[in-house]
């Protein structure tokens, strides 16, 4: 059985170009998904107005929340598969592919029932500013209709990605990107749609990419092909998706919770310090998806290399995964904050805006590389199946600790710089807490490995 086309030998040759080939593409892929909103708050600051950009900067974060969970499923579906291809257990991974279609499918009306119907008391819980109520109700609301699609987008392309294929769903994001700005324009400026519109757009963009990346999956070698015929539930596999998808996209929902309560704080200083912030939040976001990249290439590295018992190559995955984080991170940010004036004029015009955006490029986005030390250690927990662990310590670190910083020490102080150093301050603690978790674990799991195999540890 064949698996050499559009796929990468995780198991054998030389790590660092192969991690490398595997990361970019999928940070690339991350960025162009980033750019449907950077493209919404665009047309909506520069078409529309500072309320329109508030609208949809003010609830990117509560949108993140909601998709975190669903999204970390995918996470789960990339390490069961790589998995099976790390016990050489081909066959397997036909039920894989399978399982997680029904999957997308389960999770699709989850999330566009919640998105739908709990807009109302979504808003009320951020204190979304009075003047940009009304277009953040339509935003939603619209996006939230047209959710399946960006599940399907992401599920289909864990598929791809767990045999190290990132390549084909870039290309398939790069056309839906493409379409969603043309639409984006027409939407508001031909037909005066205003943020809904916006948010229709995007639906339409993100079911180009889907339909892509299912056409792939319907015309893909053996074993990754999906079978609408005979779509099954793969026991062992949903557990695996479950235990590994479950932890993984709670961490991203309380971590998404706690940027909801920052939102909720920074909506306090009004409209103008909510559209800088969407502002800058953009490049945060945009550095972030390498470190975050690399996060993901040392799941399915190490998970494959884990499952197949070869551990000097998980170390090694492991230390390029990080460095390669972290530069990447520094060089970003560097070049983000350098830009300042012309980063923030991108979206919007309004001086207290873009004041108010500075004081985040420097205090936030400047430290960027510093989530790396969580990120990427997480990564590599969960390629060596240890998921819950890791989801605890950014439970502690970046939810409770930021709540209490968020209700404590910013009530002392009530600033907006105070505000945006919550950001660093947590980040230390849950980077320190995760390494040192890190080299409990990886001794005890290597342990384990060497004893099923009869080895001595080096």
């Amino acid at each position: 059985m064949s698996t050499k086309k559009n796929s990468i030998d995780m198991l054998h040759g030389p790590l660092p170009g192969k991690i490398i080939l595997f990361a970019i593409p999928l940070a690339l892929s991350s960025i162009l998904q980033q750019l449907f909103n950077s493209a919404d708050a665009i047309v909506a600051g520069r078409f529309i107005g500072s309320t329109a950009l508030a609208a949809i900067g003010g609830v990117s974060p509560v949108i993140t929340l909601l998709i975190g969970l669903f999204v970390g499923l995918s996470i789960g579906a990339n390490v069961a598969i790589a998995i099976h291809i790390g016990h050489k257990e081909l066959d397997r991974v036909h039920g894989a592919v399978q399982t997680t279609a029904i999957v997308t499918l389960v999770s699709s009306v989850a999330l566009t029932a919640v998105g739908v119907f709990a807009t109302e008391p979504i808003l009320d819980a951020i204190d979304i500013p009075a003047d940009a109520r009304a277009e953040a109700t339509g935003y939603l609301q619209a996006y939230f209709a047209g959710i399946v699609f960006f599940l399907v987008y992401n599920f289909g392309s864990a598929v791809l990605r767990a045999k190290g294929d990132t390549r084909r769903p870039l290309y398939a994001l790069a056309v839906a990107v493409a379409l969603n700005i043309v639409l984006n324009v027409v939407a508001v400026t031909v037909f005066d749609g205003g943020v809904v519109g916006i948010a229709v757009a995007t639906d339409v963009s993100n079911a180009a990419a889907a339909g892509i990346i299912v056409w792939m999956l319907l015309h893909e070698e053996e074993a990754f092909r999906l079978d609408v015929q005979h779509l099954f539930v793969d026991a062992d596999t949903l557990r695996t998706i479950l235990y590994i998808g479950v932890p993984s996209g709670l961490q991203s929902v309380v971590f998404s919770l706690s940027n909801v309560a920052i939102q909720a704080a920074i909506n306090g200083f009004g409209t103008a310090a909510t559209a800088g912030s969407a502002a800058a939040m953009n490049y945060e976001y945009y550095t972030y998806f390498f470190v975050s990249a690399f996060s993901q290439a040392a799941v399915t590295f190490i998970g494959q290399n884990f499952a197949a018992g070869k551990l000097k190559r998980c170390d090694t995955v492991f230390r390029f995964c990080m460095g390669a984080a972290v530069v990447c991170a520094v060089v970003l940010s560097v070049l983000f904050v350098a830009a300042g004036n012309l980063a923030l004029g991108a979206f919007t015009t309004d001086a207290t805006a873009v004041a108010f955006g500075f004081v985040r490029l420097w205090h936030v986005e400047l430290l960027e590389c510093m989530p790396a030390s969580y990120e990427v250690t997480a990564g590599a927990l969960r390629g060596m199946g240890w998921s819950v662990l890791p989801t605890v310590v950014v439970v502690v670190g970046s939810c409770v600790l930021r709540i209490i910083y968020v209700f404590a020490l910013f009530g002392a102080f009530g600033t907006f710089d105070a505000l945006m150093n919550i950001y660093p301050v947590t980040w230390g603690i849950t980077g320190a807490t995760m390494l040192g978790l890190y080299v409990f674990a990886r001794r005890r799991a290597y342990a384990q490995v060497a004893a099923r195999k009869g080895v001595k540890l080096a």
